[in-house]
């Protein structure tokens, strides 16, 4: 798996490598486990924050996509005996609202030839190649030696010897495969609770449970690659889950339109401390004002009976 198209990106990616291996050499030791994995760790997170805002446009374009759903039900029931006339509404109405129903790919294209930079560099670490990246070959020699939990980190389950080195891959292969499947699920969730009438529902279930049985293919990876496809998964599970909490599903009005979110209060505002306000003293109900009815003072005359002369 060579693209030789793609050898200034093997070689930037051994060269930042080299930089965060560098800078935790400093305080631990360039051939420990600790350093490597700390180092892959570093990259994956620094790679996802790269490519943060190919996330924000996916989920936008997504939350677009549910808003739009009322209508696009509308527009199947209408053409739903024209298949290509309905698909040319439905694209036409996305366009209109500037979503992309291929949006969701983006962040998964953006991370395939980190990918494949990460296996190469890895692979050529192992054959005591990576030099020809711009690797010195004491930093080669350093990842070489490198072992977490006694496995080393260019080893796969297969090359490696000691029965110790194959349970502890084959455990990080099993915890891949879970972490996979819990963040393809949280998607495929999101995506059936957006449309529940969605033609492709029954794909995205197989897609769910089938998922989680490639990640069995790392079996023929390096441990470091499967830590890196590890920690990238459950940084997805974690930004999905934020931007899920603060963009709840869309509620629809009797006529199909969207009900307005009320507005979160931020981070800081969360931790700002605010004075109480001190609500009125409501006032109290007025009594009612009893009127006694008196009775007319009458003249002397009517009183006694007497007759005026």
């Amino acid at each position: 798996m060579d693209f030789a198209w793609l050898n200034w990106l093997y070689t930037a990616i051994a060269q930042v490598i080299t930089w965060i291996h560098q800078a935790y050499s400093t305080f631990i030791n360039p051939a420990s486990g600790l350093n490597w994995a700390l180092t892959i760790i570093t990259l994956t997170v620094i790679m996802r924050i790269l490519i943060f805002p190919l996330f924000l446009k996916q989920m936008r374009s997504s939350k677009k996509m549910q808003e739009l759903a009322p209508k696009v039900q509308e527009l199947r029931k209408r053409y739903k005996n024209d298949k290509q006339r309905m698909n040319q509404e439905v694209m036409a109405l996305y366009q209109g609202a500037g979503a992309n129903p291929l949006g969701g790919c983006l962040p998964i294209v953006a991370q395939f030839p980190i990918f494949i930079s990460m296996f190469t560099v890895l692979q050529a670490i192992a054959n005591g190649t990576a030099t020809k990246y711009g690797m010195t070959q004491a930093v080669v020699d350093s990842a070489k030696q490198a072992h977490i939990f006694s496995a080393g980190i260019s080893e796969t389950f297969f090359s490696a010897q000691a029965v110790t080195s194959k349970v502890i891959i084959g455990v990080f292969v099993a915890v891949s495969s879970l972490t996979t499947f819990l963040t393809v699920r949280q998607s495929v969730t999101r995506s059936m609770q957006q449309m529940p009438d969605n033609p492709m529902a029954q794909q995205q279930k197989i897609l769910m449970y089938i998922s989680p049985l490639f990640a069995f293919f790392s079996l023929n990876f390096p441990l470091g690659l499967i830590l890196y496809w590890v920690t990238t998964n459950l940084w997805t599970l974690g930004q999905q889950h934020w931007f899920y909490s603060r963009h709840p599903m869309p509620q629809f009005d009797a006529k199909g339109n969207v009900i307005p979110e009320k507005a979160k209060p931020g981070l800081l505002a969360r931790f700002r401390k605010t004075p109480p306000v001190e609500e009125a003293p409501e006032p109290e109900p007025e009594q009612p004002k009893i009127v006694r009815n008196q009775p007319s003072r009458q003249s002397r005359s009517k009183r006694t009976g007497s007759k005026k002369s």
